[in-house]
């Protein structure tokens, strides 16, 4: 089955944010949504997830599932607030509680923070399936960005998160804590073992150097032949290599930290305080 999907792409945080919808009926998913933020001003705001709220109601679309790739770190998901406008399960890989643990000590959340992904509606293992509609769902484990990264393969459509961009772009980066180059070596070989002409939808696009346009649908088959990191067969110890020696180039993403805070969280803010207040934590040289 060949899902419609429609795609929604934040300037901001150059995420793209997908609605995957049963072409012969009303279900749909949601994927990897974006709750604005100010690092500036602490302020949020749902323009962009209401872009999506506007589509999924015009069309008049029943969302089942929201889904999560992983624990973004360079954007906030609006997951509750399409969950409170739409309905929906919010779902991510089972590997969150990794996550959850890592993150719970850096911004010591002390006990009060659950750490066994209860904060989400459901946790995917790999090789799990589900259906939306009509569609089946596959879920593969695809670690190495982060420990808990998922793929969603829907119909033709497969849903990388973080783990490729587009073949001109490459691959994602490995250096956070629980992340691994080989293991993302072995997950991109998981993807890139479906059919050729299986659609792939990134996460991301930062238009590579020669390309004037966003960028976010792709195939298994042209990543193979044309994929700067990974394509042409390329071997695991060259792209280790490869990979490790230029995650030592790059800097902390801007919102790392409150997205960490609360995308670990399913989407929540942390507590509020005994004013009322909500706070995010700045912890020093932790990262």
């Amino acid at each position: 089955m060949t899902p419609n999907v429609t795609a929604f792409f934040d300037d901001a945080t150059n995420t793209v944010s997908y609605v995957a919808r049963d072409p012969e009926g009303r279900a749909a998913a949601i994927i990897d949504s974006v709750l604005d933020f100010d690092h500036a001003s602490g302020r949020t705001s749902t323009t962009s997830a209401d872009k999506i709220v506007d589509y999924v109601r015009a069309e008049g679309l029943n969302v089942e599932w929201i889904l999560e790739t992983h624990v973004h770190a360079d954007h906030l998901s609006a997951a509750p607030y399409l969950q409170e406008q739409l309905g929906g399960k919010i779902g991510i890989g089972d590997q969150i509680t990794v996550v959850q643990d890592t993150f719970g000590k850096v911004f010591n959340e002390g006990t009060e923070f659950q750490r066994d992904g209860s904060q989400f509606d459901r946790l995917f293992q790999d090789g799990d399936s589900f259906h939306i509609g009509q569609m089946r769902a596959d879920v593969y484990s695809t670690p190495g960005h982060t420990p808990a990264c998922m793929t969603f393969v829907i119909g033709d459509a497969a849903f990388v998160g973080d783990t490729l961009f587009m073949p001109d772009f490459g691959t994602a980066r490995c250096d956070f804590p629980g992340g691994s180059s080989s293991d993302l070596y072995n997950s991109i070989q998981k993807i890139l073992s479906l059919p050729e002409d299986t659609r792939i939808f990134v996460g991301h696009d930062y238009k590579a150097p020669g390309r004037d346009d966003y960028a976010w649908e792709t195939t298994v088959g042209e990543q193979k032949a044309l994929n700067v990191h990974i394509g042409q067969g390329r071997k695991i110890e060259d792209f280790v290599a490869m990979r490790d020696k230029r995650d030592a180039t790059l800097g902390m993403p801007r919102l790392i930290l409150p997205s960490l805070q609360v995308n670990m969280r399913a989407g929540h803010m942390p507590p509020p305080d005994e004013s009322g207040a909500v706070m995010l934590k700045i912890p020093v040289n932790k990262l």
